[in-house]
């Protein structure tokens, strides 16, 4: 390091390093679900939605569960719509609340996406056994 150099605490290394591995498995997982015509984001809203009851999730609550905001997960899903992996529903309670479903294209996509996901998971995580997994799984969810 050199002399000039700011020190930096154990908790900006830690966040360095996450985003540096983000961004390696981002790349990777990326280019495995390419092959299916989808970004990690777009498997991500299929995955919650498909997650969800009757496939189906507030555009506001799929939004926060994929970190996006409204109109950045409303310009996600405009594709999605017009290849028919997602649909837009009214809400029978409330017309001012945007329903989104996953199709049965999307169910049938997915279920195929998730193999390759799956595999990058495995090749990702290959250095690190089970209970290492899990280890780090809960310590993560303890950054906010």
């Amino acid at each position: 390091m050199n002399s000039n150099s700011p020190s930096i605490s154990p908790a900006m290394q830690l966040l360095l390093n996450l985003a540096s591995v983000q961004a390696r498995m981002l790349r990777k997982i990326d280019a495995q679900l390419s092959a299916h015509g989808i970004s990690f984001t777009e498997f991500m809203v299929m995955h919650h939605l498909y997650q969800a009851p009757n496939y189906t999730l507030r555009r506001v609550d799929l939004a926060d569960s994929v970190s996006l905001t409204a109109s950045g997960v409303t310009r996600l899903l405009l594709p999605m719509e017009k290849i028919h992996l997602i649909e837009k529903e009214q809400n029978p309670r409330d017309a001012r609340v945007s329903l989104v479903r996953l199709s049965d294209a999307g169910i049938a996509l997915l279920q195929d996406a998730l193999v390759s996901f799956e595999n990058s998971a495995s090749n990702l995580t290959s250095g690190l056994d089970n209970s290492q997994i899990e280890q780090l799984d809960q310590l993560m969810a303890h950054i906010r």
